[in-house]
């Protein structure tokens, strides 16, 4: 769904304006459109009224698109928000029924030390115009939370004896080094 800067911007290229000439028509700062126009604002108000008067637009109709947009937005929030919990947990359970299960083998410890490479590396290549520390965070918290439920649920030394010597622990750090770490492999690779 387009933006509000991206509908404006439409609107004066149909009008055959160029901004100048809509900031002088409008009475809005140059500026000023130039930042809504690249979504680094959003027009309320007066602003939005005078912009909507200069390019013969219904300023309500404007208002009532971009609200619902926001209402879609939130929507989007929550669907995301819930995606990424039921990942971090996914996650979180494959790692520890390879190398935590009674019946992990050497062979599930390799499969989850090629995971440990493989998952996080497949996310930071679909993110990575994504910030290093907010992947982290999305696709992260949940070893992070592992690694601490195992220290807190266990005690320091019991569970980092079991983490170091399960392989769990490696496998995490791995994960979230990537994570964090992956950008810099990808621009290294190309």
């Amino acid at each position: 769904m387009k933006s509000l800067g991206e509908k404006i911007k439409e609107a004066r290229k149909t009008k055959q304006l160029t901004q100048e000439e809509l900031s002088e028509l409008s009475k809005v700062n140059l500026r000023t459109i130039q930042r809504i126009e690249n979504d680094e604002n959003t027009p309320r108000g007066q602003t939005l009224n005078l912009i909507c008067n200069a390019l013969e637009l219904d300023a309500i109709t404007f208002k009532l698109q971009n609200s619902s947009s926001k209402q879609t937005s939130i929507a989007s929030l929550i669907i995301n928000g819930v995606f990424l919990v039921l990942l971090n947990i996914a996650l979180i359970g494959i790692f520890g029924y390879s190398t935590l299960d009674t019946g992990a083998n050497l062979n599930s410890k390799i499969c989850a030390f090629l995971l440990s490479f493989l998952i996080p590396f497949f996310i930071v290549y679909k993110t990575q115009k994504m910030n290093n520390i907010e992947r982290l965070l999305k696709f992260g918290s949940g070893f992070i939370f592992y690694i601490l439920a195992a220290f807190f649920m266990r005690g320091f030394l019991t569970g980092l004896q079991v983490g170091l010597f399960s392989g769990l622990f490696p496998c995490l750090l791995i994960a979230l080094s990537i994570l964090y770490y992956g950008n810099h492999l990808i621009k290294t690779s190309n």
